[in-house]
């Protein structure tokens, strides 16, 4: 959904269908999960929950939802079908926020939250609960229809009256929803957490407890522990996945890069590391199994089988296009990678490579093969990390296409991959200072 986009009130999404891009649908929504957080900051909305044919509820993520409209949900078709889980941090929007009591901040009066309603960021992918619909008085003023819509009530106070006043005010506005400072668990924790970066959430936590990193593991979401896990030592990444369900292990696993998910899966026992394989996605398993046949410290072991790839026919502007997926790290959307089909990796043979400059350069309507870099050696896969390194400092690249003896893409290595193989093993227990103090005195 465009940022920008009007906020929606929760009551319009109860029971609406999800589709996926060819129009098809999967389920409808039944509810919203929601973390709360500190103070009185308005909650993030994490997803939703969706009922499929088959009855199963599944988590649909809002980083999955490319649209809210005319009473619909556009999904961008990858589902994960795994029963849905509520945990401990997560709220259900509408199982748990709507018809309780809260209070007015300014005069203390208690009202009955009827709706609430939710918005995109702007220029970001984070949706949040902004704006809360509540009626003063006392009484129930809505049931729950076997649907999961919402009906509304008489006021039961008698005279047959209906409640007393409504009205919208901001979510900071009231009191009653989010977490108190003084929360036990690792919600408060969480909360103060929620605005680092994952290289700096994983350096708090690795300076936790063992008892309190797999409290606050256990409440990130599998996105953002997925990061998290990702600049952590192997040590700290078993630990964690290993106090973890084996589903959720999976899923965390899946979210992973697929270098990086493959490098922990490597670091497992064998027993458990089939069990997990076993779990996840037949596809992001073979991807695993792939990445662990080459050696470690080799371009093989270093890589992502997920970079840009485009056929020779595509265009700059559907370059672009790939580039500004948010998902991507600013490495792999540098450039794209250009193939015959298949464009999936390994794919059929490669061409050549176009640098996301040269994309800005040229007109929308030119195609990607007009513009190759074809002059660039790939790496083999069984290059030796000092060859990956030394290509990377020869050729000023933060991106480089891996491709076997037939010619075909096997995937790309990054130059963050590259240095977190030649940093010292303990180079994550350094602390940077990064204020404008710690700049000026030079420390």
């Amino acid at each position: 959904m465009a940022a920008g986009a009007p906020r929606i009130f929760v009551s319009h999404l109860a029971g609406i269908a999800v589709f996926d891009p060819s129009g098809d649908q999967v389920g409808r929504v039944r509810d919203l999960v929601v973390v709360l957080r500190v103070g009185r900051r308005p909650p993030r909305l994490l997803g939703l929950v969706v009922e499929l044919s088959t009855r199963r509820r599944i988590f649909l993520p809002m980083t999955r939802v490319t649209g809210i409209e005319s009473g619909q949900v556009i999904t961008t078709g990858v589902l994960n079908v795994r029963r849905f889980e509520q945990r401990p941090t997560e709220r259900l929007v509408f199982g748990e926020l709507l018809d309780r009591r809260v209070g007015l901040v300014e005069t203390g009066e208690e009202v009955t939250v009827l709706d609430l309603s939710v918005r995109q960021l702007p220029a970001r992918r984070e949706w949040e609960v902004d704006k809360v619909f509540v009626r003063k008085g006392r009484g129930g003023a809505f049931r729950r229809g076997g649907d999961g819509r919402r009906v509304a009530l008489p006021w039961r106070g008698g005279s047959g009256r209906r409640a007393g006043e409504t009205l919208t005010v901001e979510w900071s506005a009231v009191t009653g929803f989010s977490l108190e400072e003084q929360g036990q668990g690792a919600e408060s924790l969480l909360a103060t957490f929620e605005q680092l970066r994952p290289a700096d959430l994983a350096n708090v936590l690795h300076h936790l407890s063992a008892k309190r990193r797999a409290e606050v593991a256990a409440a990130l979401d599998d996105d953002r522990l997925a990061d998290v896990l990702e600049q952590l030592p192997e040590d700290d990444q078993v630990e964690i996945l290993g106090k973890l369900k084996e589903d959720r292990a999976a899923d965390v696993l899946e979210a992973m890069d697929p270098d990086d998910a493959a490098d922990l899966l490597a670091e497992l026992p064998e027993d458990e590391k089939e069990r997990l394989l076993s779990l996840m996605q037949p596809a992001d398993a073979a991807d695993m199994r792939r990445l662990m046949a080459y050696e470690d410290r080799t371009a093989g072991g270093l890589m992502t089988t997920e970079p840009i790839v485009l056929r020779p026919d595509a265009t700059v502007a559907d370059a672009l296009a790939r580039v500004r997926n948010p998902d991507l790290s600013p490495a792999l959307a540098a450039q794209v990678y250009v193939c015959r089909s298949p464009d999936e990796t390994p794919t059929g043979t490669y061409l050549g490579t176009v640098h996301f400059q040269r994309l800005l350069r040229d007109p929308p309507y030119t195609l990607v093969s007009s513009l190759l870099d074809d002059d660039l050696q790939p790496l083999a896969p069984d290059a030796p990390l000092p060859v990956v390194a030394g290509f990377f400092a020869t050729y000023d690249m933060v991106a480089a296409p891996v491709v076997d003896e037939s010619g075909s893409l096997l995937g790309a290595v990054t130059v963050d991959d590259v240095l977190d193989h030649m940093l010292p093993e303990d180079w994550r227990e350094t602390e940077f200072d990064l204020t404008e103090e710690g700049a000026a005195d030079g420390s």
